[in-house]
């Protein structure tokens, strides 16, 4: 029986599938079995229970908080539910309506941030900044690609970076390319050019445009 890919697959499963008969990557997998894809396909279910059993955990201490609680125990609490909602962006199937929920606890907590900031008018200023940042950096993280690069333990390896930025899907890559300088996109660029040519793909037109695009060309 052929096992079918996931439709919103994990980021374990997002990568088996960037190297599948793909010559740009160094380790392409150019066989693999139903078991190969099962095992990828495991791996992000079980990064799914882990995440519902920190959200439980995180639920349970934003209503356990109390109303004099200490500002730091609030600010430890913010930081947890942004990094768990960064974790829903990378998990497989339908997490909508757990990214929601993160974002409405997030609303509750920097509501009781602000009453902390007892009308200081910089401090609001910085907590209205936070915010926005916080805003951009969340819609970010609506990249696969983006997230995929961010992760901490992140499955793409240094020599796999230019093979993923020549693959994957023009949107996904203009997006990561936000989060790079002038000077690495350029070194990004020079790599992807010699990958090519070694593949003997220096004249396909759709990777000589994915260069120009990494490069930024006009």
């Amino acid at each position: 029986m052929e096992i079918p890919f996931s439709e919103r697959p994990g980021r374990h499963e997002r990568h088996f599938k960037r190297k599948i008969d793909n010559p740009l990557f160094p380790r392409p997998l150019n066989e693999y079995s139903d078991d190969d894809l099962l095992e990828v396909q495991r791996l992000d279910h079980e990064e799914i229970v882990s995440f519902l059993g920190r959200l439980k955990k995180l639920v349970q201490q934003a209503v356990s908080l109390q109303a004099n609680e200490e500002s730091q125990v609030v600010l430890d609490l913010k930081a947890e539910l942004e990094k768990l909602y960064e974790t829903a962006c990378r998990l497989g199937d339908q997490q909508e309506n757990n990214k929601a929920a993160l974002r409405d606890l997030l609303k509750v907590i920097m509501a009781t941030v602000r009453s902390h900031a007892g009308g200081d008018t910089k401090a609001e200023m910085e907590l209205q900044q936070e915010e926005l940042a916080r805003q951009q950096h969340f819609a970010m993280l609506e990249h696969d690609l983006v997230v995929d690069l961010l992760d901490s333990e992140s499955l793409i390896l240094e020599d796999e970076l230019v093979a993923v930025m020549l693959s994957e899907d023009e949107q996904q890559v203009t997006a990561a390319l936000t989060m790079l300088d002038e000077e690495q996109r350029l070194l990004l660029a020079a790599d992807a050019v010699k990958i090519t040519e070694k593949n003997n793909l220096a004249d396909d037109k759709r990777l000589k445009r994915r260069i120009g695009l990494i490069r930024g060309d006009n």
